[in-house]
């Protein structure tokens, strides 16, 4: 570190000590910006890349109702995804790069989007246990040390719990209804839960970003400690809900005031994170082609915005 680096560290350390916010235009350690960078586009991928599995049951909602809800969630998550990666430009990071770092495989995205939704319960699974899994994640980032990344989240959290809601009340009204939708809704609970338990990241243990995301203020609490918060909100509405979450060694434990549940498939999360979950390869595929099919619509934005920039300067 240079001479004239040292005050400005000093400066950022007591910005990060007294809880205050890093602005863009704040001096920053490059260490800090790669690692704001490398959050927020993986945030970001996961919501554009969270519009495909939901996306995929738009057509075969079983009420007009029903349908105009699930479109205005998948458009509620196009924006997510927008919040985030103008957040991320802000930091200098270059929106074409990064989406190109998600289509290459070079970028992650949220590992429960790599499964598939098999039956319309699967909607309100993903309602209710993925953005759940998401409130209790992001919820905290409300409070991230970068200020863009944290006004960001307020409104995706509004937003987020208001599709927890949506999900829980679909699956409320599938099981009054008929034996077959029940098990259906119980059969996605089965398929959903672990893999919304791995949302959370690795163990702390095998985790190499926590330590330093949250000496900066960029995370609040560990994945661990967020697991376990989202294990302690479900159980009871599982139960409310009259579905058997999939765990035979979940159960209270008294003397520590939370649920024990049992080991997580560590090994089933790094093969999918690593790309060979079973839809990797299609939801990839299918962001490729979007972003190869919607090459004109940017190419005559930019003309247009180059020609308004003419006129503008000869006037």
């Amino acid at each position: 570190m240079t001479a004239v680096e040292e005050p400005l560290q000093e400066h950022f350390q007591e910005t990060i000590a007294h809880d205050h916010r890093i602005e863009p235009r704040d001096w920053m350690p490059d260490g800090y910006r790669k690692t704001v960078i490398r959050q927020v586009a993986q945030h970001a991928h996961s919501e554009i890349i969270g519009m495909q599995p939901e996306g995929n049951w738009i057509t075969r909602a079983p009420s007009l109702r029903r349908k105009a809800i699930l479109l205005a969630k998948v458009q509620d998550e196009a924006g997510h995804g927008l919040y985030l990666y103008s957040a991320a430009e802000t930091l200098g990071a270059d929106r074409e790069e990064l989406t190109e770092g998600l289509i290459s495989g070079r970028q992650k995205y949220s590992s429960i989007f790599n499964y598939p939704t098999l039956t319309y319960a699967d909607v309100g699974v993903i309602g209710w246990l993925v953005d759940g899994a998401a409130i209790c994640n992001q919820v905290p980032l409300c409070r991230s040390s970068y200020g863009p990344y944290a006004r960001a989240m307020i409104r995706i959290c509004k937003e987020e719990s208001f599709h927890q809601r949506q999900g829980y009340e679909l699956l409320l009204t599938m099981m009054r209804g008929t034996q077959a939708q029940r098990d259906m809704v119980q059969d996605a609970t089965n398929r959903f839960w672990w893999p919304s338990l791995m949302m959370f990241g690795p163990p702390d243990e095998a985790s190499p970003n926590t330590a330093r995301s949250m000496a900066w203020g960029i995370k609040r609490h560990t994945n661990d400690e967020l697991r376990q918060r989202f294990v302690d909100m479900t159980v009871p509405q599982a139960e409310k809900l009259g579905v058997t979450l999939p765990d035979p060694a979940l159960r209270w434990n008294a003397e520590r005031g939370h649920y024990d549940f049992g080991p997580v498939d560590w090994d089933e999360f790094n093969a999918v994170v690593a790309g060979n979950g079973p839809c990797n390869a299609q939801r990839i595929a299918r962001r490729r082609a979007a972003h190869e099919d919607g090459s004109w619509v940017r190419e005559a934005a930019m003309a247009h915005a180059a020609k308004a920039a003419r006129t503008a300067g000869e006037d």
